[in-house]
């Protein structure tokens, strides 16, 4: 196989190491450098509505309710939720304190929703210790708390970041109790969000899948800024044509390398070798990362197909021998 088969395209460093300077209980830890600007697909957006302007609007915003800590962190899950949180890095930064501070608060839904976003922020906080007081002698969970609903929709959420923790064990099942029992005397909007909640819960589903879950939610409450909405509306569109995009860049190079010519055998599925690195590099941050991730698992599609249904045993042990010498001379 020719040694360009895949891009040779420099891509600068999508990595860095949040948190140089560090604050209190703040792990090490790497993330997608923020993007500042959608790319060239922002000019297929309405003309009625400016990104940049957007953005703008709700960072205006997040000042402006610096002071509220329920309402910072509110806009912070709202904004992680949305799936727009990379677009203000500083602006979650500034507000990990907020959340700390309310870390061992009385109020349940105070208490777990701070929890959740400093321990994804890669704070290191006990959920024994946060969640203690919430709690009876035997460490189960009071009833005093089952008619929580935000609350309790908060702490599955946290159940959902155990790492062995007995206390989020409990918590998973004590408000998938509470929460089932519920649905049928909330109001429709809300119980359709428990349900699905409880159906694909936030931390083991697509994110771009729960984002519009949760905008659906947020546009049936009057009391939702709608600038936030705007925005993540217009970033679903930059996502979809940016994800068309890689689409069909894949699709040049695989009809390009003539492998499903050669070998008629094998599977052409570019759609769903693509899914893979679409659900685990998500955002613009990681288009490349996608693209080349994708070429890779065709390649390693084809290597199964050949071993599956093609090539005979000794055909087979002379391709094993080829790979183990990784000399290109090998293919002729």
């Amino acid at each position: 196989m020719a040694a360009h088969v895949f891009s040779s395209a420099a891509e600068p460093s999508l990595l860095r190491l949040a948190g140089e300077g560090g604050s209190r209980l703040r792990g090490q830890f790497f993330r997608p450098c923020p993007v500042t600007s959608p790319g060239r697909e922002s000019q297929a957006l309405s003309d009625d509505f400016d990104f940049q302007e957007g953005l703008k609007s709700v960072k205006t915003m997040l000042h402006q309710n610096h002071k509220d800590k329920r309402e910072v962190m509110t806009n912070i899950d709202h904004l992680k939720r949305l799936c727009i949180d990379h677009y203000f890095h500083d602006e979650i930064d500034e507000a990990m304190n907020t959340c700390l501070d309310l870390v061992h608060s009385d109020d349940l839904l105070d208490a777990t929703l701070s929890f959740r976003l400093v321990r994804e922020a890669g704070y290191d906080v006990s959920a024994d210790e946060v969640l203690r007081k919430f709690t009876d002698v035997n460490g189960d969970y009071t009833l005093d708390h089952s008619k929580d609903t935000k609350g309790l929709l908060s702490l599955q959420d946290i159940s959902n970041l155990n790492m062995g923790e007995e206390s989020l064990y409990k918590a998973k099942e004590f408000s998938r109790k509470h929460l089932t029992s519920a649905i049928e005397h909330l109001d429709p909007n809300l119980a359709r969000y428990v349900r699905k909640s409880l159906d694909h819960p936030y931390h083991v589903s697509l994110m771009q899948y729960k984002a519009r879950h949760h905008l659906s939610y947020m546009q049936s409450l009057s009391s939702t800024d709608t600038k936030m909405q705007e925005l993540a509306l217009a970033e679903f569109q930059l996502n979809k044509l940016l994800n068309q995009r890689e689409i069909q860049e894949i699709k040049r190079w695989w009809m390009g390398l003539g492998l499903a010519q050669e070998i008629p055998a094998t599977r052409d599925q570019i759609l769903k070798w693509y899914m893979f690195p679409l659900t685990i590099l998500e955002g613009q941050a990681f288009s490349r990362y996608r693209i080349e991730t994708t070429k890779i698992i065709s390649l390693v599609s084809i290597v199964d197909d050949i071993f599956d249904v093609i090539a005979t045993q000794e055909e087979l042990s002379r391709f094993t021998e080829a790979i183990k010498m990784w000399d290109l001379a090998a293919a002729d």
